[in-house]
């Protein structure tokens, strides 16, 4: 059985979030440059077998699209393209980052840390991660 990889998009940096080998546990994995982003997952791909790719897609509480949804729908095409036999699932976003940052307080994560964005990108990976593990069970 493969991982599922979670993906938090943004023009500047993306967090990254992987299950466990079993598909039961959601944990952060790492934040890299947007530009870099398909040639990491290249390479991680390479290493681990991955059964699917989640990304988080933007949206606004009334559920329409942001400024931000075009640019996700974007990147889920490149992924299609780039790894045809991965499954790409979208999950909605909202409040993942807010939902992160009490998340890193609730942790114990001291101010600095909880301010980092590169920290915050991969624990909204996570959770958006947790979120779509849940849903297949409902």
């Amino acid at each position: 059985m493969g991982r599922i990889m979670a993906i938090d998009y943004g023009t500047k940096r993306v967090g990254l979030a992987v299950t466990d080998p079993l598909q039961l546990i959601a944990n952060p994995l790492e934040t890299v440059h947007a530009k870099d982003v398909l040639s990491y997952l290249k390479d991680y791909v390479q290493r681990e077998p991955v059964d699917a790719l989640v990304v988080g897609m933007p949206r606004r509480l009334s559920g329409e699209d942001t400024q931000a949804t075009q640019h996700v729908v974007g990147f889920v095409r490149k992924l299609q393209k780039e790894f045809p036999a991965v499954p790409v699932h979208t999950v909605d976003e909202r409040f993942t980052s807010k939902m992160a940052s009490a998340a890193m307080l609730a942790g114990g994560l001291k101010k600095k840390a909880r301010q980092d964005k590169a920290t915050v990108d991969r624990v909204s990976a996570a959770i958006i991660l947790q979120s779509y593990l849940e849903s297949r069970f409902i």
